[in-house]
This record gives C-alpha cells, sequence and structure tokens, in this order.
C-alpha cells in the first residue's frame, strides 16, 4: 500500500492499480510502509517497473530554499567586499588621491563581472557552488542532479540578469516553481539543490 503525497497533503493508502488510476508523475512523493520518509517515485524500483519511469539523479536531495541561495549569496558577497576593501587599503598606501579614486572607480564596475566569473568556475567545479554555497550545503546541478559544464554555469550566471530585471521578479518566480527555480535556471535547465536531512 502506498501514501501519495496530492496537492501538498498526505492521501492513501493505495494500491498499485489505485495509483494507476492517480496518474502519478515522476516526482511525485510516495510512502511505503516500512520507509521512514517519502521518496520520489523514480526512486522506488517497482513504480519504476510499473510505470516506465527514469531513475533521476537528484533522488538524494531536495531543492534548496530563497532564504538558503540568499544567505549564499550575501556571504559571497561580503567576502568579495572585505577582498576589495583590502586591495583598496593597499592600492591608498602606494597612490595618491586620485589614482586612488579612479582604480577604486574601476574595480567597482569590475566587483559585479568578477563574481559571474568567479561563480561560473565555482559552480562547473568539483564542489559545484560558491564558497557561500559550500557553507550553506547547496550545489548547483543540471535538470538531472549532474555538475555543471563551464559553458553551462557561464549560460547561467549571464543569465541572472533577466532575474534581476525588472525588479528582481526572476529570483521572486521560485516562489511559484515547484523546484525553486529563479529565471535563470529556468533559462539554463538547472537547479540548485540541498541534501536531505534523513
Amino acid at each position: 500500500m502506498y501514501t501519495v503525497v496530492i496537492n501538498g497533503k498526505p492521501e492513501g493508502p493505495y494500491s498499485l492499480e489505485k495509483l494507476r488510476e492517480l496518474g502519478i508523475k515522476p516526482d511525485t512523493f510516495i510512502k511505503m510502509p516500512l520507509m521512514d520518509d517519502y521518496k520520489e517515485a523514480h526512486e522506488i524500483p517497482e513504480l519504476r517497473a510499473l510505470f516506465g519511469f527514469r531513475e533521476q539523479q537528484t533522488m538524494p536531495q531536495y531543492f534548496a530554499s530563497f532564504d538558503q541561495r540568499l544567505m549564499a549569496s550575501a556571504i559571497d558577497f561580503f567576502l568579495i567586499s572585505v577582498l576589495y576593501v583590502f586591495l583598496m587599503l593597499l592600492i591608498r598606501i602606494v597612490s595618491n588621491h586620485i589614482t586612488f579614486f579612479l582604480i577604486g572607480l574601476l574595480l567597482a564596475i569590475l566587483v559585479p563581472i568578477i563574481k559571474m566569473i568567479y561563480g561560473s568556475f565555482a559552480e562547473a567545479s568539483i564542489k559545484q557552488g560558491t564558497i557561500g554555497k559550500q557553507l550553506m550545503d547547496i550545489k548547483v546541478t543540471d535538470s538531472e542532479g549532474r555538475r555543471l559544464s563551464f559553458a553551462n554555469s557561464l549560460g547561467r550566471n549571464l543569465a541572472k540578469v533577466f532575474s534581476v530585471l525588472p525588479l528582481f521578479f526572476g529570483y521572486l518566480y521560485c516562489f511559484l516553481n515547484k523546484k525553486q527555480q529563479c529565471f535563470h535556471d529556468v533559462i539554463a535547465g538547472t537547479l540548485v539543490t540541498k541534501q536531505r536531512l534523513i
């Protein structure tokens, strides 16, 4: 017998025949009597055989929430800001006022570009995330939970301009998406996941 999460609420138990009628999908959460926690349908071998689902690589993970992603971004911004201030102090020691001002302005303009390049390399690395994401125990994957190529990671970071404009709607879009994808994730076909807690 199977308990099925429908519209956010557990319902059942249902037999296998009833599951056929419900038209479950690979990402439908289901629990059997001896299971400690719900699993997605594609994780359960007999349901894969019954419905022809393909096992996905995202199975040991959940999707990272907006607040986790925001905290990771804040950590990264803080670290980059500390580096910026440190460089400016060094420049101030060895330069005059005009040079200090011009270099400071140039670096301020370059910060978003540096952050984008850093994010692209970090998210395509074996760690699959920036320092902020690593500290929050979240990572960036493709739609099936695999590591990103650098081209895919760069495309995701470039697409963030569409999440920022207009009025950061693309970031708020994650509240309307069951996989909690921001608009740039939808464009790039990526997910931000966290490890399951059990």
